[in-house]
């Protein structure tokens, strides 16, 4: 599966009938979600139930009826998404709060199935043919379409961004591109200090990419205030200032984003977007380099918690490295592993006894004479409990060896026993209109659930 994104140009009467079908796409999908809370719980609502209504809807209120039948349907979906999540999460006795579905306020995208658009004869140029009056937008971007027969094209979703207005194309395909062996592997311990320290003894430099776009956001902030109330000044203010913060796919699309690569190293460029690019990048390079790369199986979500320390690590985008690793793995046809990061820093790698040290200790010197900085160390620990695991799976299964393990399908990628095995063929395409597709579209770790989701990921200003 791959996922083409394009800039759109058009007039602003399309931009304005794009606006009306989020709308509408947004009203679809808080009504079956009132639909759904309102009905007896006798009658059990089901995705095709959603369905149902939300063709009804059509006949009720004629701005719907001028939205796609499957644009409709899949504003619908979207509704079901958040149920069946919620579902999910007390089956599994998830703690803390269940994520029980609430309205949506907020919604940037509209996304149709296989029919409301054509493509032009150059593919440089879309037409949407429902009723909205979107009609013919241009398309800019470096994406070859063209190679791509018309029948691959299984979703077109439109996009509001404080940039502008994105198409992106769902492009039913494999992303498979096997690189030769290299006869390597690498053991990676992400930090703060630096963003990876491999057992290699490398360090990667953190780049802080918020850290030193904080005093321009915080100087636009402040412009807006300066303005009065209600006037011109003020929404111009808001806009630069929400460009400033404005949110890329970065979490879990492999797109080519129009104005990504021209701005990665300008000043004004957006935090989110360079963080994008450079674990991109770092992840690319080391998954083609190295035939086995471990990682720690962090629970970033927790750590952030730390108050003293959060905004550095959420700066550091360590979740979303791990992302495209996980990707880069399958399309490269090589292994990733991660492993738990229990005593990783405090055990010698060398004699495997325990050293303890405080967080501000940076170097690990053992009695048995080991002296290595702390991050190598961990590093070095990380890659022996990934050969150690992946040994002990093949010896628990004689039959099997590393050579014909072909894409490694049973090797869990990310140490969670929920996450689909890497390798795994997908059914069916899929968007993800939040957080969750983060993560796993692109990556080829989810499933057809994935395109049915309205939630990143939370995402787009």
């Amino acid at each position: 599966m791959l996922v083409l994104e394009y800039k759109v140009k058009g007039k602003q009467h399309q931009y304005n009938a794009i606006d009306d079908a989020i709308r509408t796409t947004q009203f679809i999908r808080n009504k079956v979600i009132r639909y759904w809370m309102d009905a007896p719980r006798e009658l059990k609502i089901d995705k095709f139930a959603l369905n149902k209504y939300s063709t009804e809807l059509r006949s009720y209120f004629p701005f719907a009826a001028e939205l796609n039948s499957m644009a409709v349907q899949s504003a619908a979906e979207r509704g079901w998404s958040a149920i069946s999540r919620f579902y999910d999460n007390c089956k599994c006795k998830k703690s803390g709060k269940k994520g029980y579905p609430r309205f949506q306020k907020d919604c940037r995208s509209v996304e149709y199935k296989t029919s409301g658009w054509k493509l032009h004869k150059t593919k440089r140029r879309i037409t949407f043919t429902d009723k909205k009056g979107i009609g013919e937008l241009k398309l800019l971007g470096k994406w070859d379409i063209q190679s791509y027969e018309l029948k691959d094209i299984k979703r077109v979703r439109l996009i509001r961004r404080s940039d502008g207005y994105y198409a992106q194309f769902c492009i039913g395909i494999d992303v498979v591109d096997i690189q030769p062996k290299t006869g390597n592997e690498i053991g990676l311990d992400v930090g703060i200090e630096s963003f990876y320290t491999d057992s290699n003894g490398h360090h990667e430099p953190n780049l802080q990419f918020l850290r030193k776009a904080e005093k321009s956001i915080k100087h636009s902030q402040k412009r807006i205030y300066k303005k009065v109330k209600g006037s011109s000044g003020r929404k111009k203010a808001r806009k630069l200032y929400a460009k400033k913060h404005l949110k890329g796919r970065g979490e879990a699309f492999a797109y080519k984003n129009y104005a990504t690569n021209r701005q990665l190293n300008s000043a004004n460029a957006s935090p989110v977007r360079q963080r994008n690019e450079h674990a991109k990048r770092i992840a690319r390079n080391v998954c083609k380099s190295n035939d086995l790369v471990a990682y720690e199986d962090l629970r970033v979500s927790n750590m952030v918690k730390n108050h003293c320390l959060a905004k550095s690590i959420s700066d550091a985008s360590w979740y979303l490295f791990r992302q495209w690793i996980e990707y880069f793995a399958v399309k490269f046809d090589k292994i990733a592993i991660a492993v738990a990061p229990h005593y990783t820093s405090q055990k010698c790698s060398s004699c495997g006894v325990i050293v303890k040290k405080s967080l501000s200790t940076r170097t690990h010197n053992c009695s048995c004479g080991s002296y290595l900085h702390r991050d190598t160390n961990a590093a070095i620990n990380i890659l022996n409990l990934a050969k150690n695991r992946e040994l002990s799976e093949v010896v628990s299964e004689p039959c099997r060896t590393v050579e014909t393990r072909g894409g490694h399908p049973q090797i869990n990628a990310t140490g969670v026993e929920a996450t689909t095995l890497l390798g795994a063929s997908l059914e069916k395409p899929s968007f993800d209109d939040e957080c969750r597709i983060p993560s796993a579209l692109d990556r080829g770790v989810s499933n057809k659930d994935t395109f049915e989701s309205a939630q990143f990921l939370c995402l787009y200003k």
